[in-house]
């Protein structure tokens, strides 16, 4: 039997790779970071990209977080599809039914197969480098190819890895997770992968450490973009088709005068509103930014979900927060999961996005400032969804977008490249 020349994955059709496909999400960016970088002189393949390739204004998924974004691009439809709302969610169901906050990284969350492991089955060679390995096993999840994280690159196996020396291979030493190294690595592991193998489809996920702490068009912007110019060429020259775009953008989040980060504290505001703490069964307000590494962000961004006790007014208290300065908009549930595209049964009674230049956080007692060096730079709201999709080569036949969603990414490159 000849091999099939497509896949279909939730509803969408794909052609099989023809030559290496690499589809890049780099955490954190926007067409502002690529432009200054450009323009400083920098990164002269991003220019050239800019330029002359095929370049479109996208929406990536709001929480304008990693975890939903990442697996919205490889499973090509929204949470409400695959059920990855966020990096941390309240699971009524965890803790013998009594619930608990955990973290969303676990395959068992995920409820849609992926563009990458279809492709696998079909008999294309698939290979996944990401940074941070909370989203490893979610984006490998039942995928027959390499799959291994910069964080973990030390303890690969063939088993669990598809590959036993991702040192070796890279030629670097493992990088410390806090530093702009380990997106570097991941993009070092892609080069050394398409020099040294067959590979039809290969996706790399960086981390958005150097975005939190530098604002486009400063000197660490500049030489992270500078970096990934060269691999990004590289990766051109060895005949790829290639795919960028972002799981989010970033905003400043802090005040231009004092540096101070301008956060509102719900849970603080909700104990003192209702006069009972989560413990007293009072509300809880769940921030899905929320993973291992929070010492860029304290685990403030600006998007957060409220689970409300039933004897609270839920009109009446939406109404309240929705007054506040700095909040963009308070949705109940039905409206948020339909205006984001969320599973309504990983999200809150209340949905709340904060401003531009705003954060959410619990209680001030539980977010841990202290490891952060510059003043704060997040994302998670509506105002870090505008992301950019780059190819580097022309598009033909996309009907009818004017906008395009970033997990729109696989069927450009792989059906309209």
């Amino acid at each position: 039997m000849n091999p099939p020349v497509s896949i279909e994955v939730n509803g969408r059709h794909y052609r099989l790779p023809q030559q290496p496909t690499v589809i890049v999400c780099v955490d954190g960016c926007q067409f502002d970071y690529l432009e200054a970088a450009a323009a400083a002189g920098v990164a002269p393949y991003l220019k050239h990209l800019l330029a002359d390739g095929a370049v479109f204004q996208g929406d990536c998924v709001v929480p304008s977080f990693t975890n939903p974004n990442n697996l919205s691009i490889v499973t090509g439809v929204p949470p409400a599809v695959h059920g990855i709302c966020g990096n941390y969610f309240f699971d009524p169901s965890a803790d013998g039914g009594r619930g608990a906050e955990v973290m969303m990284n676990d395959p068992a969350y995920l409820r849609a197969g992926t563009v990458l492991a279809a492709a696998a089955d079909a008999g294309a060679s698939v290979a996944v480098v990401t940074a941070k390995d909370k989203l490893r096993k979610l984006l490998g999840h039942r995928m027959n190819g390499i799959c291994f994280s910069s964080e973990l690159a030390d303890q690969v196996t063939l088993a669990e890895n598809g590959i036993d020396d991702a040192l070796g291979l890279v030629g670097m030493p493992v990088p410390d997770v806090y530093s702009a190294a380990l997106s570097e690595f991941v993009f070092a592991a892609g080069v050394r992968l398409l020099e040294t193998r067959r590979i039809d489809l290969m996706y790399l996920s960086t981390t958005d450490y150097v975005q939190h702490k530098c604002a486009p068009g400063t000197q660490g912007a500049n030489a992270f973009y500078a970096m990934m110019d060269g691999y990004l060429r590289r990766m051109d020259e060895l005949g790829a088709v290639i795919g960028l775009t972002a799981d989010h953008g970033m905003n400043d989040k802090h005040d231009s005068k004092t540096g101070r980060p301008n956060v509102i504290y719900l849970q603080d505001l909700l104990d003192d509103w209702l006069g009972k703490g989560v413990e007293a069964g009072g509300a809880r307000v769940i921030l899905p930014i929320t993973d291992p590494y929070v010492v860029h962000h304290g685990a403030l961004g600006s998007f957060a979900t409220i689970h409300l006790p039933h004897d609270v007014g839920r009109d009446a208290l939406r109404q309240r927060i929705a007054a506040l300065p700095g909040i963009e908009v308070v949705l109940n549930n039905a409206e948020a999961c339909a205006r984001f595209e969320l599973p309504p049964d990983r999200v809150g009674d209340l949905v709340v996005v904060s401003a531009q230049s705003v954060v959410l956080g619990t209680s001030a007692s539980r977010h841990d400032l202290t490891g952060l060096t510059v003043p704060l730079r997040s994302h998670g709201g509506i105002s870090e969804q505008t992301v950019p999709l780059l190819f580097n080569r022309k598009t033909e036949g996309i009907p009818g977008k004017a906008r395009l969603r970033n997990f729109d990414i696989l069927d450009v490159a792989l059906n309209h490249v």
